[in-house]
């Protein structure tokens, strides 16, 4: 018997967007160099958007 599937698309969404703030975070210092202060502020919204996207998940 199989269990249902518990996760929706929008955690499984949420949880790449969040893998992408890694890697957004992990190339900080690169990503500074070209955005400035807009590579924090890209990391800020990827966050969020990734915490959003998991806690809104039914």
């Amino acid at each position: 018997m199989e269990e249902p599937n518990k996760h929706g698309t929008r955690f499984w969404a949420g949880n790449a967007v969040l893998v992408i703030a890694l890697l957004v975070m992990l190339f900080m210092g690169t990503l500074s160099q070209f955005l400035g202060m807009g590579a924090m502020f890209l990391w800020m919204a990827l966050a969020a958007l990734g915490f959003y996207l998991i806690y809104t998940d039914k």
